[in-house]
């Protein structure tokens, strides 16, 4: 494997990129002609990911946040621990946060684009 993506020099996440697109076509039930369905089927697979996304997220940031204050918790007073347990705090919290916002903001465009 080392030797693939040495060769063809691409990294993990544009292989699940390539990977989605490729299995959108494939399992669009082999009508490209039909435009609406096509965009019906790309929006419903990109609304599973975002509700994946969300539903992940949150314990996934629960988990850091916990580890993070008994990291801080438990430090015994070594400066580095604490320091490495408010870094895992915070870079949970933002990064929640910023899956949030990028779930209103898609929510947002999608609600423009119906109306009109």
């Amino acid at each position: 494997m080392k030797k693939i993506r040495k060769f063809f020099n691409i990294n993990n996440l544009s292989i699940i990129v390539i990977l989605v697109i490729i299995f959108t076509f494939i399992f669009s039930n082999f009508s490209f002609a039909a435009y609406p369905k096509l965009v019906t089927t790309l929006n419903q697979a990109f609304q599973k990911i975002e509700s994946w996304l969300v539903s992940l997220a949150t314990p996934a940031a629960a988990v850091a946040v916990a580890a993070g204050v008994f990291m801080k918790k438990f430090s015994f007073g070594d400066e580095e621990r604490m320091r490495t347990g408010k870094k895992l705090i915070r870079t949970a919290l933002i990064s929640y946060a910023l899956i949030l916002v990028i779930d209103l903001v898609l929510s947002t465009i999608q609600s423009l684009l119906t109306n009109n």
